[in-house]
């Protein structure tokens, strides 16, 4: 598909593109392998906080390369922080389900504000609508 240099690009359709690109980079370079997937929760599909934390890892010394497996480099640091919104989002929509469960099962508001850290049950609520509105409007896109 060619690009009609009249018309402007679309964002979210970029951002797709980048996405899987971004994964796909982190994966070739640094989960390639076996022993290179083990590092991961999942070792056969490389989700994007996997992709985050194994370059983190790797960057930062915490993980140890492969011989054969090339060296971090700046790319691959951008990769991961393009996965960053997408991550980001997972994890909104994973607490949201989670605080809707948990008032389904009975918690407390505050039960809930103990398990988050936070020190008020009006806090929790707080969050919880902050995080269901972001979830209802700032979908990640698919991968």
């Amino acid at each position: 598909m060619t690009h009609d240099p009249f018309t402007p690009p679309d964002p979210d359709q970029m951002r797709a593109h980048r996405v899987h690109a971004a994964l796909a980079r982190i994966a070739e370079r640094h989960a390639a392998t076996e022993d290179q997937r083990s590092r991961q929760v999942h070792p056969h599909v490389l989700g994007p906080h996997e992709a985050i934390r194994l370059v983190s890892l790797l960057a930062s010394g915490t993980a140890r390369l492969d011989e054969t497996e090339p060296e971090v480099d700046t790319a691959d640091i951008t990769a991961a922080l393009t996965l960053i919104p997408l991550a980001r989002g997972e994890m909104d929509q994973l607490e949201a389900a989670l605080l809707l469960m948990a008032r389904g099962r009975g918690l407390t508001w505050h039960e809930i504000a103990f398990g988050l850290g936070l020190g008020t049950s009006q806090a929790a609520r707080q969050r919880y609508a902050r995080l269901s509105g972001r979830v209802a409007t700032d979908r990640p896109p698919a991968y």
